[in-house]
Order: C-alpha cells, then structure tokens, then sequence
C-alpha cells in the first residue's frame, strides 16, 4: 500500500489543497519499506489530483481538505482520512499500530467524541 502525508516544515500540512510536498511511503503490513518526499506544484485541483492518482497513492492522512478536492481523489480510488494533526513521523507509526483516531491526533477543530468531524462520504 502506498501512504501519502502532506508536509509542512515537520508537521501535517494544514490544508492539502495547498500543501507543497508529500511524504510518500510505501507500507507493507504493519511495517514500511521505503519513503520519499516529492514536490506538488500544482495549483489546480485537476491536476493535482491527477497527479496524486499517477503516483500510486491508495490513501491519503492529512488536516483539512476541500470538499471538492476530496471528492476528486476519492472518485480516483484513494481513501483520504482528514482531521488528523501532528508530526509525519508519529501519525505514521499511529496509524501502522492502528491507534491514528486516538485524541492525540486530532486536528483541534474536530471532536469525534461528539457526532464527528466533516462529513467524508
């Protein structure tokens, strides 16, 4: 499976729809097997998109997202899990031992104790 994170300086990226570059790994089980960071220089979301989809990604952790960029890459088969806060590194290994919908990593606008965040369906 192939992971994307968008970056920002050495947190999540706030927004993807802006974010300059993504953290690319390659997870197999619960471990991974290779990483990389490639820049994202597109401004529009079509290509954008596009060019997400041509790399391989099958899921995307990321903070905020437009709803219709993340209808985009959703329509494009890549599962996008949004709302998520911290460092690339511990949303990584959060996410590998399944604890990544734990309160540490929720982005400080989303309670899902209570009714959730945005709507992702």
């Amino acid at each position: 499976m192939r992971m994307a994170i968008p970056i920002w300086e050495d947190k999540i990226s706030p927004v993807l729809d802006t974010a300059l570059r993504l953290l690319i790994v390659e997870v197999d089980g619960r471990s991974e097997s290779s990483r990389s960071v490639i820049s994202l220089d597109e401004q529009d979301l079509m290509r954008r998109c596009l060019r997400i989809k041509g790399l391989g990604i099958d899921i995307i952790i990321c903070s905020a997202i437009s709803q219709p960029f993340l209808k985009m890459l959703k329509a494009g088969g890549i599962e996008i899990i949004p709302e998520i806060s911290g460092t690339p590194e511990d949303v990584l290994q959060a996410y590998m031992k399944g604890n990544l919908f734990s309160p540490k990593y929720m982005a400080p606008w989303c309670n899902r104790n209570r009714n959730g965040c945005s709507d992702t369906s």
